[in-house]
Formats: structure tokens, sequence, C-alpha cells
């Protein structure tokens, strides 16, 4: 007997086994399409983050295309693994033993959209020192947002 599935209900998470999760929000005082383009302007992302020295998407914002970026001197090759247009975006994949899953969500608010993203991290240098590992996401992320923030709110 087949079982059904129901799509709709169905998001991609962070491994929430992994030994380093993130998970911080931030409200932006603009408008969520604003955030959204911003967010999902991949090619665009080295001239709003510094931390960013390059970004290339090949193909759509869609599931399964894939983007290839630098930070910090890392280069990562990102796969989109889900997209809900102006409401969320997953992606993930490898960079130097390190696994990563990133999850992002915006929910309107009257004022403009609070943001929130989860990260995971596994892996053999994570395993070898997870709180250095977390300290070091939680660091780029809230950097990342911060700019998020004043970039969307600079073009709001």
């Amino acid at each position: 007997m087949m079982k059904e599935v129901n799509l709709q209900a169905s998001t991609v998470d962070v491994d929430r086994e992994a030994p380093v999760i993130v998970d911080l929000s931030i409200e932006i005082n603009a408008a969520p399409e604003i955030v959204w383009k911003i967010q999902t302007d991949i090619e665009q992302w080295p001239t709003w983050q510094k931390d960013i020295s390059e970004a290339r998407l090949s193909g759509p914002v869609a599931v399964e295309s894939v983007f290839h970026w630098e930070t910090h001197g890392l280069k990562i090759a990102s796969t989109i693994r889900e997209v809900v247009p102006v409401r969320r975006i997953v992606w993930g994949g490898p960079a130097l033993g390190i696994e990563g899953i990133h999850v992002w969500n915006f929910t309107p608010t009257p004022t403009g959209v609070i943001v929130h993203t989860t990260e995971s991290w596994d892996g053999p240098p994570v395993a070898a020192d997870p709180d250095g590992m977390r300290a070091a996401l939680a660091s780029s992320l809230e950097a990342w947002l911060a700019v998020l923030k004043t970039t969307a709110e600079a073009a709001n």
C-alpha cells in the first residue's frame, strides 16, 4: 500500500543531530520582497557582504541549482534544496569536511519582516572543535543578518 505524501507540509530542515546548530533572528524594517531579492540575488552578495569575495549561481534560484561562493577564503559549492518565494530558502553542501545545511525563513510583520536563520554543521572538523566551530558560525551569521538589515533598510 502506497503512503500519500503531502509535499506542501514537507520542508527541508537542518541536521538536528549535528554537533553545531546556530539559530538566529533579526527584524528588518523593509518590505519582505526587498529583503528576499537582496538575499536571493546570490551573484550580488559580494557587493553588500565584505566577507564574500565571489558568488556564482548556475541556473535560476530553484531546487537543485548550484552556486559557488567564497567566504573567508573558503570555497563552497552549495545546492539549493528548497525555495518558497519570499518565505523560505534552504541550501547546503560540503566545504573542507564540513557539511552545512542553511535554512532561511522570512516572516512578514506590520513594519517589515523577521528573518530567521538556522544552520547546522557536521563533519570531522566540527567534531574536533564544536565550541570553536559554533562560535565561528554564530559570528558569521550575526554579521550576515546585520548587513542584510542595513542593506535592505537602505534600499526600502
